[in-house]
């Protein structure tokens, strides 16, 4: 197993105290906000289990949740609307998220580890980390707390919006939820600009 708090040696070396792990849930569905998770971790807190949320169960996703919390620093969940993601793109929404998740966060971060390979000026130091959520225990546990969060919306949402079955699937594009956006048309929570191919644009 990878040694999850590598990275952050690196960077504790080099005078960092505060690092701050961030990463998204749910930048890929057709409904739904955009959810970024912020995490600063004391050193090597032990969280038995803690790794990528996409390679945890939901149960155990849960387990760890209410974990990370109490073992955190400081830590900050923020989303990005539907609404927003249509009208400045899903890239410019995530990191609107993350800028909202940092700001969350009651101890300010000296340095941010973001998964993916894009960045953007967050006014402050920023290393990004390709599969940071398999390499760092800080984007791993800020992994775990957007996931979790923006599933509980979303079960929310299948209780208001219950055709759509976005229970079972989160908003993501699967075969029983483009047959229910076939049937019903979309939801004042879809993405507008993921649906064009769908409808056309419009």
């Amino acid at each position: 197993m990878t040694d999850l708090w590598k990275i952050e040696d690196e960077f504790y070396a080099q005078g960092y105290h505060w690092i701050c792990g961030v990463d998204e849930a749910g930048r890929g569905p057709l409904a739904g906000p955009v959810c970024a998770g912020a995490v600063i971790l004391p050193p090597h807190a032990e969280i038995p289990g803690l790794n990528d949320s996409k390679k945890l169960s939901d149960k155990k996703r849960r387990e760890l949740y209410p974990l990370i919390q109490e073992t955190a620093i400081a830590w900050g969940v923020a989303f990005a609307s539907e609404g927003e993601i249509d009208e400045i793109n899903i890239l410019q929404a995530t990191f609107l998220a993350m800028e909202r998740a940092m700001a969350k966060l009651e101890t300010k971060p000296d340095l941010a580890l973001i998964d993916g390979n894009r960045e953007k000026d967050f006014g402050l130091p920023v290393k990004t980390l390709v599969h940071g959520d398999s390499l760092s225990a800080s984007i791993a546990a800020a992994s775990i707390l957007a996931k979790v969060t923006r599933d509980d919306y979303m079960l929310a949402m299948a209780e208001q919006y219950p055709q759509y079955g976005f229970d079972i699937h989160k908003g993501y594009g699967t075969r029983g939820h483009y047959e229910a956006l076939r049937t019903y048309g979309p939801c004042p929570i879809h993405r507008r600009t993921f649906l064009k191919k769908l409808y056309g644009a419009e």
